[in-house]
């Protein structure tokens, strides 16, 4: 069942986004050769709590972490621990922060010092077909032209979508209906009403599309090893389009 928002309840959603966007912009900073997974998730929850927020991906179905993070091939679910970023590295952290019992949900893939030219390209592509999908989000429309948009523009770069993961709706829950991939026909699905809340968020490889999970269960991987990155941002749908719940 497809929960459509309140005025009232996007409202909190919209400050819930609002402290997972600071959290990226505090997080951004730390991003360096040198840093560990785990000293980055340390600086998240407590940036998150002082926020009168808390972690929603902590303790869920048993994550250890606060936020995830994912480092190069690793594509999410990737616990923090103790790896160090270096240079040449991409990492993707995903943070979720319940506000007043809402989610929001937004995840980024950063580069760490410099990076190669096909990794860059990469991010460029992947973060641009999060804006095509969204392009597509609006009331009346059917849901799978936000996915055709993603898959036809990531496809036509000559990436690769994952299709085992997909976006969703937020709200109490942090996975609510319906579920959303990022690749198929376009014209299906339900229809997108005001007051839905969404999150949208390619999963892209820069070889083949296929993935695996390791042995923790979680961290989620290429099975060819190449890299890959995520980018999300939750959305609510207006009467004229949407709106990015998790910007500033």
């Amino acid at each position: 069942m497809i929960i459509c928002k309140t005025p009232r309840e996007i409202a909190i959603m919209r400050e819930a986004g609002r402290i997972v966007a600071l959290t990226h912009q505090e997080l951004k900073k730390h991003v360096q050769p040198g840093i560990t997974t785990k000293e980055l998730d340390v600086i998240a929850e407590k940036f998150i709590r002082e926020h009168d927020a808390i972690p929603s991906f902590k303790g869920y179905n048993g994550f250890r972490g606060s936020i995830c993070a994912s480092v190069n091939e690793e594509l999410v679910h990737g616990i923090p621990g103790s790896r160090k970023l270096k240079d040449g590295d991409i990492i993707s952290i995903d943070i979720g922060a319940k506000y007043n019992g809402y989610h929001g949900d937004s995840a980024w893939t950063y580069s760490v010092g410099n990076i190669d030219e096909e990794t860059q390209k990469l991010l460029e592509v992947t973060e641009q077909s999060l804006y095509k999908g969204l392009e597509q989000a609006k009331p009346g429309d059917r849901l799978s032209n936000i996915s055709h948009a993603i898959q036809t523009f990531v496809e036509a770069h000559n990436f690769s979508i994952v299709r085992e993961y997909v976006g969703h709706g937020v709200g109490q829950d942090l996975h609510e209906d319906p579920q959303i991939p990022h690749y198929g026909p376009p014209n299906k699905g339900p229809r997108l009403r005001p007051g839905m809340v969404l999150a949208v968020e390619p999963m892209v490889n820069a070889g083949s599309r296929y993935v695996k999970t390791l042995a923790d269960d979680w961290t989620v991987v290429t099975v060819d090893g190449k890299m890959c990155a995520h980018f999300e941002h939750t959305i609510a749908i207006t009467e004229t389009g949407y709106e990015i719940l998790t910007t500033l």
